[in-house]
């Protein structure tokens, strides 16, 4: 059985961010990045790296006089592990109470509706064809 990768923490998603929009980067162009949002140092960057290298959550090219990091899965995949374990962990499974929930502490925008709604119908398609 395929192990799950080990669900990364909230600092540790911040790097990933960085690494999904900006691609392959060193450790000073991540610290760049992130200090635009918070004051970090580092060192501290540095450190979340190496333990995110030894989780397998990223990668280190090790061939440039600067180590350069990427993230080893893609955003899309990561994200849809993390909503897996909660949906699993905190709506005991329900997506509907995932939603609402969602929904309900966010303002959703009418572009993210109808993408939820096209998302809806295509689902519905998948669950009509199997019915048959």
């Amino acid at each position: 059985m395929k192990r799950q990768p080990q669900k990364p923490t909230a600092s540790e998603l911040e790097i990933l961010h960085v690494l999904w929009s900006k691609g392959p980067s060193t450790v000073r162009e991540v610290l760049e990045f992130l200090n635009e949002k918070k004051d970090m140092g580092y060192t501290g960057v540095l450190k979340l790296l190496q333990i995110m290298t030894a989780k397998g959550t990223v990668r280190r090219d090790e061939t440039q006089r600067a180590h350069v990091y990427e993230a080893c899965r893609p955003a899309e995949q990561t994200k849809r592990q993390l909503a897996t374990d909660m949906l699993q962990r905190v709506f005991e499974g329900s997506a509907s109470q995932l939603m609402m929930h969602a929904l309900a502490g966010h303002r959703a925008s009418a572009a993210e509706i109808d993408e939820l709604h096209r998302i809806l119908d295509a689902y519905r398609g998948d669950q009509d064809g199997k019915r048959k």
